[in-house]
């Protein structure tokens, strides 16, 4: 008998008309998998995919800008209910599903076609683990750490499904060498933990650390809940509990 296939984490990519459905649709869907070695090291799997999918609407385009699918490429292509679970669900093997700012993909992956998944997202976890990078999208992250194994000309072109799914497995590889699958996953459930403050203003690009207490406390009604938990946690932190920054090697082994 051959030896089973080993279980995988699934990076999925989702192109669309626009980031709000049901108003938006799905037009392209990309996966690249993550699996453990039997050396106890997590690499990528398997070759990954794409498909195109029928929105049922027409590409805006302003959206076509980003990633220049046409609405005649996509005229003949399955309904995402048709394509989504197959993709989203490839019983038994996985483990979770993982995206780069996965908020986004789970507006329109939702648990009904994913079997209920756990989600990954490399973004939070990309702020906790590598705060000295410059910023945290997909293709900065990408430029910055260099990330071994990574053939250039497969990770792209940038904002297509397969290229970005297959960038961001190397993201979600090194994240799983550098952090247990549980702690990934509880920081996924979490707002962002910002390294630096972003919003505009006397404090922007200063480490929370160094703020005011006053400059602090009006983060707190901030609109971004990613800037509100930040905010909150680094209070904690000044209270004696908590913290802002680099988690130690203890707290990476949860």
């Amino acid at each position: 008998m051959p030896p089973p296939k080993p279980q995988i984490i699934r990076v999925v990519d989702l192109e669309t008309t626009g980031s709000a459905p049901p108003a938006h649709g799905v037009v392209e869907i990309g996966w690249q998998d993550v699996a453990l070695g039997a050396d106890g090291r997590w690499e990528l799997e398997g070759e990954g995919g794409q498909l195109f999918v029928n929105p049922g609407r027409p590409i805006p385009p302003i959206t076509q800008a980003v990633h220049h699918i046409l609405d005649e490429q996509v005229a003949d292509a399955p309904w995402w209910q048709d394509v989504a679970r197959r993709v989203l669900d490839p019983y038994p093997r996985r483990l979770a599903l993982a995206a780069h700012r996965a908020d986004f993909e789970q507006q329109f992956c939702s648990p009904n076609l994913t079997g209920g998944a756990e989600w990954i997202c490399t973004w939070k976890s990309a702020l906790r683990l590598w705060p000295d990078s410059p910023a945290f999208s997909n293709q900065v992250l990408r430029y910055w750490r260099r990330p071994q194994g990574i053939v250039h000309e497969r990770g792209l072109p940038a904002h297509r499904a397969f290229p970005d799914a297959y960038v961001t497995a190397f993201h979600l590889r090194d994240q799983l060498n550098e952090a247990s699958l549980a702690q990934l996953l509880e920081w996924s459930r979490l707002p962002g933990l910002l390294p630096r403050v972003r919003n505009t203003g006397p404090d922007r690009g200063k480490d929370w650390r160094e703020i005011s207490d006053d400059s602090l406390a009006s983060f707190l009604t901030d609109r971004d809940p990613d800037v509100r938990y930040t905010a909150e946690t680094e209070i904690a932190r000044r209270r004696g509990g908590g913290h802002v920054g680099r988690p130690s090697a203890q707290e990476l082994l949860l």
